[in-house]
C-alpha cells in the first residue's frame, strides 16, 4: 500500500507542477500579451503586468512590447520637384495599440518593420518628389537673419534665401505622419512620429556643389585680397607722405643751421683776415698746401707764386734764441 501512494504521488506532484506552471503566467511593465490557442488568438490581448491565469497544454502566451519603438529606413535616393536627386534618411516612432490585430496582421516585430518600410518609404518619395528643395530644408517660419550676412553671398543664393515658401520642413513632415496614420491602423500599429533625419545631394551633385562653393570663398578671398592691398596701399601712401614731409622737415632745417654755420665760418675767417691779413694768407696757403698733397702728383711752383715766397722767406726768418 505504501508503495503505491509513493508511487501516486511521484507521479501527482510532477503532474501537478506541470499543470500549475501552464496555468500561470506573468507580464511585465511594459509588456502586452496575446493568448493562443490550438495556434489561434482567443480573448482580449492582457496589457496589466502580474501573473495571469490560462489553460495549461492548450493555451500558449505572445509577449509584444507595449513602450515605445524605433523604426529607422534606409537612406533613399529621390528627385525633388525641381528634380535635384537627394538622400533621405528617415526615422519613426511607433507602437503596438492592438496586439492581437498585430499578431494576425504582420505576427511579429521583424514582420511590422518590413511593413512600415513599405508604408513610410512609399510616403516620403511621395511627399519629397512635390516639394521643392528648399522647402525639405527650411520651415515656413524662417527669415532672413538681419545685417550684412548676405553680403558675401552671390545674387543668385540671396534670391533663393529671401524666396517666400508655402510650407516647410515641418509641414512636410507632419503631412508624411498623417498620410502613413491613415494605412497604419489596421495593423494593430500607432504611428507616433515621422522625423526626416538627413538630406543630402547624391554623390554627382556634390561634386558641383562643392566646387561651386570653392568658387564662392575663391571670390569672396579674392575680395577680402583686393580690399587688403587697397588698405595696404593707403596706409604705404599716408607713410610715404609722412616721410617726405619729415624728409624735407629735415633738409630745411639741416640748410637752415649749414647757412647758419657758414655765416658764422664767413664772420670768423673774416675777423681773422681782418686781425692779420698776411698770417691768414700763409695759413691758407699752407692748408691748401696739405690739401692738395698727393704722393702721385709732382708739384711746380714759379718764382712768384705764394708756395715758393713763404717757403724762401720761411729760410731767412732769424730764429730767436733759446732763453
Amino acid at each position: 500500500m505504501k508503495n503505491v501512494l509513493k508511487l501516486a504521488m511521484a507521479v501527482f506532484v510532477p503532474v501537478a507542477f506541470l499543470i500549475l506552471y501552464g496555468t500561470f503566467y506573468t507580464l511585465e511593465e511594459g509588456q502586452q500579451a496575446v493568448i493562443l490557442q490550438f495556434g489561434r488568438p482567443v480573448g482580449r490581448p492582457v496589457t496589466d503586468a502580474g501573473i495571469h491565469l490560462k489553460l495549461p497544454f492548450i493555451q500558449e502566451v505572445r509577449r509584444f512590447e507595449k513602450r515605445l519603438l524605433i523604426w529607422d529606413g534606409d537612406p533613399n535616393q529621390i528627385p525633388t520637384k525641381g528634380r535635384e536627386f537627394i538622400w533621405v534618411d528617415t526615422t519613426a516612432r511607433w507602437r503596438i495599440v492592438d496586439a492581437k490585430k498585430f499578431l494576425e496582421s504582420v505576427e511579429s516585430e521583424a514582420g511590422a518593420q518590413s511593413r512600415l518600410d513599405d508604408i513610410i518609404d512609399s510616403v516620403v518619395r511621395d511627399q519629397v518628389s512635390s516639394s521643392e528643395l528648399v522647402e525639405l530644408v527650411r520651415s515656413a517660419s524662417w527669415k532672413v537673419p538681419p545685417g550684412e550676412v548676405l553680403e558675401e553671398a552671390p545674387a543668385e543664393v540671396q534670391k533663393e534665401l529671401k524666396k517666400k515658401i508655402a510650407r516647410g520642413r515641418e509641414e512636410i513632415t507632419r503631412t508624411i505622419l498623417a498620410e502613413a496614420r491613415r494605412i497604419i491602423p489596421q495593423y494593430g500599429i500607432e504611428l507616433v512620429d515621422v522625423r526626416i533625419k538627413r538630406l543630402n545631394y547624391v554623390e554627382s551633385v556634390q561634386e558641383k556643389v562643392y566646387a561651386r562653393m570653392i568658387s564662392e570663398r575663391k571670390r569672396i578671398a579674392a575680395r577680402f585680397r583686393a580690399e587688403g592691398e587697397g588698405r595696404s596701399a593707403e596706409i604705404l601712401g599716408t607713410m610715404e607722405k609722412a616721410l617726405r614731409q619729415i624728409r624735407s622737415s629735415a633738409y630745411r632745417r639741416v640748410q637752415e643751421i649749414r647757412g647758419k654755420g657758414d655765416a658764422e665760418a664767413t664772420r670768423v675767417y673774416g675777423d681773422a683776415y681782418g686781425a692779420d691779413p698776411e698770417f691768414y694768407a700763409f695759413s691758407r696757403t699752407l692748408e691748401a698746401y696739405r690739401e692738395g698733397r698727393n704722393k702721385n702728383s709732382v708739384v711746380i711752383l714759379t718764382t712768384d707764386s705764394d708756395y715758393y715766397r713763404y717757403l724762401k722767406e720761411a729760410g731767412t726768418v732769424p730764429r730767436q734764441s733759446a732763453p
